[in-house]
């Protein structure tokens, strides 16, 4: 199989998540005044905090994949790994936006996001290894620590939720914030 449709078929896969995350967004009742709407502003917040966070993988998995040159079946798993994660996302974003009080759903969306982190990690890995340590990949990975801070912010606000939701969907956002801007590593280490 060629990246190019690896590549496509992930589009594919992300673009329903998101049609899928934002046809969960209703407003409930009969009032067609401003007040329908305040019920609906903790969901649609979750919807944007999941949108980013799925923009953000799209983005850097097109700019990961552009600097890979082959895949393989590892590669291929790895990447449907990802992607059943990913898959997961509108779940636990309608849930914790229905229920933002509420700990367990906050701590369940961590956990979800922790193993899309972990998914994404397992796949780069696997694409290092198929492009060997020399690679361009490699190079712009290198040592990954903003992937890795990620990781261990997803660990924290996991339990924390149980102290107060508030505060784990707060490092869901600075993850978010982190990730915001694309990562240029790969664009660097692929214009030299």
């Amino acid at each position: 199989m060629t990246k190019g449709r690896l590549e496509a078929f992930s589009d594919g896969v992300i673009a329903i998540l998101i049609t899928i995350m934002v046809l969960e967004l209703r407003i409930e009742g009969d009032s067609a005044g401003l007040d329908a709407l305040q019920g609906l502003l903790p969901k649609f917040l979750m919807y944007v905090l999941s949108f980013v966070f799925v923009g953000i993988y799209w983005n850097n998995h097109h700019h990961m994949f552009h600097a890979a040159d082959h895949v393989s079946g590892g590669v291929l798993w790895a990447n449907l790994h990802l992607l059943f994660w990913l898959s997961v996302i509108p779940l636990v974003t309608g849930w914790m936006g229905e229920h933002h009080r509420v700990p367990i759903p906050t701590a369940t969306y961590g956990v979800v996001m922790l193993a899309c982190g972990i998914a994404y990690t397992v796949l780069q890995r696997v694409l290092i290894a198929r492009q060997g340590p020399h690679s361009k990949l490699a190079r712009a990975v290198g040592s990954d620590g903003k992937g890795k801070l990620s990781l261990l912010l997803y660990v924290a606000a996991i339990p924390l939720a149980s102290v107060d939701p508030a505060v784990s969907q707060a490092i869901y956002v600075i993850v978010a914030l982190l990730w915001l801007v694309p990562d240029r590593r790969i664009e660097v280490a692929l214009s030299h």
